[in-house]
C-alpha cells in the first residue's frame, strides 16, 4: 500500500517514512485483526466509522466549522487521523511533506482514504437502484455519465449505473474474486479503476463509452455539529421557524435554521399534548442514540419552556405520500416502488434489533430527501406523547394503518408495525392511493376483525402481493419480521440492482 502512496505523492516520503517508523515501534496487533483489515482493503470496502491504521485520509468535498474544535477545510486537503470513533474524527491536517497545519474534529463522510476506491470521483459506496437513477438523471450529468456502487442488496454487490439516452442503465459487476472485476465476460480486470479505464476509451454493450463521473453531491452530517451528540438541549433562540411544512395530531412542523446557518426541521409540539417531562428526556435520549442510513436523524431539543421543540433533519421532498402522488411518484416503475419499500424495511429493521417500535408506520411518516434517499419519521413520537388509543374516545386514529389487536386492545409491538408496513406496501405500490377505497375507518375495522385483507392492487406483482397478506395474518406471531420483509425485498425476485 505504500508504495503505490509513494508513487502518487512523491512529497509525501518523509511523512511515510516517520509513519511506518511508529508503526514499527507500536505494539503489533494480532494476526487475526491484521487478517481482517487485509481483506476488508482488498475487497474495496471498510467500516466507514473506523479509519484504517496510519492511513493519509483526502478531503472529498470543502467543510465550513461549525464549532470552535472544528477544522474547516478545502476538498484535496490531506489527514491523519488520531481517533476515529463515530460520525466525527479527530485528525490532523497536513501537507503533502508532512508538516502538521492544524488538528481538530472532521465529519467523517468527508474523507477517504487517499489510497482506496473511495477517493475515486465515480465511486459513490453503498447506494440503491433509484438513488442512483436521481443522481444521474440530474440536468448537470451529460450522456455517459455514470458512477459504480454498491448495490444495497446484500446479493447483488457492485453495480456500474450509466446515463443513456435519457434514461438510466445499471450493470451488475461480476466479482470473482479480490482482483477479477468484469461486466462482459470477454473482458475481466483486476480492479474496479482499470474496467473504468477500458470503458472510457471502448464500447460497454449497446451504450457506447462512458463519459464524465457523474457530479457529487455532498453527504448529510447527522449532528448540527459534533457537541450537539451529547449536548442536544439546546435553546429556542438558536433557531428560527420559516416556513410552515405541515401539520399532524400532535405538532406543526417548520422548516427553519440553526443560528442562521443550518437548515432544519422543527417540530412544535401542541401546548395541549400530554406529555410526561420525564419520559420524554428518556426517550429522546433513546432516539437520539439511533443512526440509520433510513431513520430521520434527531438533532436537538428545546424544552425551556413551552411549546417544546423537536429539531431534525430537513427532508426536502417532504413525505412519501406527498411524493408518490406528485409527478416524480407517478413516473416510477415497479422495481423503483419496491426499492422505495425496501429502504423502509431497512430502517424498520433497525428498529426492530433496537426492540424499539413506531406505532403509527404509514406513508405520511416516511420522508424523502433531495437524494430520494426514503427514511423513516416520528418513530417514538407516540411514547413521548401520552394520548389514549381506543375507538370509543373519538379520537383521530389511523385505523386503516393499525392491526386489530393496536385498535381493539391498545396492544403495540413490532408485530404492529408490521401490519402496518403491509399497508404502507399497499401505499406505494399504489404511488399514494387510499387503503380500503371506499370505506370509512369504522367499516374498514369491522370488515377487517371478520377476516377481510384488501385484493391485490392493479400492477402489483403477485410475489409482493404475498408479502402484504403475510404482513396482514391476524394472529401476530404469524406476521414475518422485519428483517425477513427486507430479505424478501431485496431479493432476486424482482431482478434488480
Amino acid at each position: 500500500m505504500g508504495g503505490c502512496l509513494r508513487r502518487a505523492f512523491p512529497c509525501l516520503n518523509s511523512l511515510w517514512d516517520r509513519i511506518f517508523k511508529e508503526k514499527e515501534d507500536a505494539p503489533q496487533p494480532d494476526a487475526g485483526g491484521n487478517k481482517k483489515r487485509q481483506e476488508e482493503e482488498e475487497g474495496g470496502e471498510t467500516s466507514a466509522h473506523v479509519p484504517v491504521e496510519n492511513a493519509i485520509y483526502t478531503a472529498l468535498w470543502s467543510f465550513e466549522s461549525r464549532h470552535e474544535d472544528e477544522l474547516s477545510f478545502q476538498e484535496g486537503d490531506l489527514f491523519q487521523v488520531l481517533d476515529g470513533s463515530g460520525d466525527w474524527w479527530t485528525a490532523r491536517r497536513i501537507e503533502r511533506t508532512g508538516r502538521v497545519l492544524d488538528t481538530g474534529i472532521v465529519p467523517y463522510n468527508y474523507l477517504a482514504q487517499t489510497e482506496s476506491v473511495h477517493v475515486q470521483p465515480w465511486y459513490y459506496g453503498t447506494m440503491s437502484r433509484y438513488e442512483a437513477q436521481s443522481h444521474l438523471g440530474g440536468p448537470e450529468n451529460e450522456e455517459g455519465a455514470f458512477l459504480i456502487r454498491r448495490s444495497e442488496k446484500n446479493h447483488i454487490g457492485y453495480v456500474l449505473s450509466v446515463k443513456s439516452t435519457s434514461r438510466v442503465k445499471h450493470f451488475k459487476i461480476h466479482n470473482k474474486n479480490k482482483s477479477c472485476f468484469s461486466v462482459e465476460s470477454q473482458h475481466t480486470f483486476t480492479s474496479l479503476l482499470e474496467l473504468v479505464t477500458y470503458y472510457r476509451t471502448n464500447s460497454l454493450i449497446n451504450t457506447g463509452q462512458l463519459g464524465n463521473p457523474c457530479k457529487r453531491r455532498k453527504p448529510v452530517i447527522h449532528d448540527l455539529n459534533h457537541f450537539t451528540v451529547r449536548e442536544w438541549v439546546l435553546p429556542k433562540t438558536e433557531f428560527t421557524l420559516e416556513d410552515h411544512l405541515g401539520h399532524g395530531c400532535f405538532a406543526d412542523v417548520y422548516k427553519g435554521r440553526w443560528k442562521n446557518q443550518i437548515g432544519v426541521a422543527i417540530k412544535v409540539l401542541r401546548n395541549d399534548s400530554d406529555i410526561s417531562h420525564t419520559e420524554f428526556y428518556k426517550e429522546v435520549h433513546f432516539l437520539k442514540s439511533l443512526r440509520h442510513r433510513h431513520l430521520l436523524s434527531l438533532f436537538a431539543v428545546c424544552t425551556e419552556d413551552t411549546p417544546y421543540y423537536i429539531v431534525t433533519e430537513l427532508m426536502t421532498r417532504g413525505s412519501l405520500l406527498h411524493f408518490l402522488r406528485g409527478d416524480d411518484g407517478q413516473r416510477l416503475d415497479v422495481s423503483s416502488l419496491i426499492d422505495i419499500a425496501a429502504q423502509v424495511a431497512d430502517g424498520m429493521s433497525y428498529l426492530e434489533q433496537r426492540n424499539s417500535i413506531h406505532r403509527d408506520l404509514a406513508a405520511r411518516n416516511v420522508l424523502v430527501g433531495e437524494d430520494y434517499i426514503c427514511k423513516v419519521a416520528d418513530f417514538g413520537l407516540a411514547r413521548i406523547i401520552k394520548e389514549p388509543f381506543y375507538i370509543s374516545d373519538g379520537k383521530k386514529i389511523p385505523y386503516k394503518w393499525c392491526s386489530p389487536e393496536a385498535v381493539a386492545y391498545g396492544k403495540f409491538s413490532i408485530k404492529s408495525d408490521v401490519w402496518s408496513f403491509g399497508v404502507l406496501l399497499y401505499e406505494i405500490i399504489t404511488c399514494g392511493g387510499n387503503p380500503y377505497p371506499g370505506m370509512d375507518s369504522g367499516e374498514s375495522y369491522e370488515k377487517v376483525s371478520r377476516g377481510y385483507r384488501m385484493p391485490r392492487p392493479p400492477k402489483c406483482p403477485v410475489s409482493l402481493y404475498d408479502i402484504m397478506l403475510k404482513c396482514w395474518s391476524q394472529e401476530p406471531e404469524d406476521r414475518p419480521d422485519f428483517k425477513t420483509l427486507r430479505t424478501q425485498l431485496d431479493s432476486g425476485l424482482y431482478e434488480m440492482a
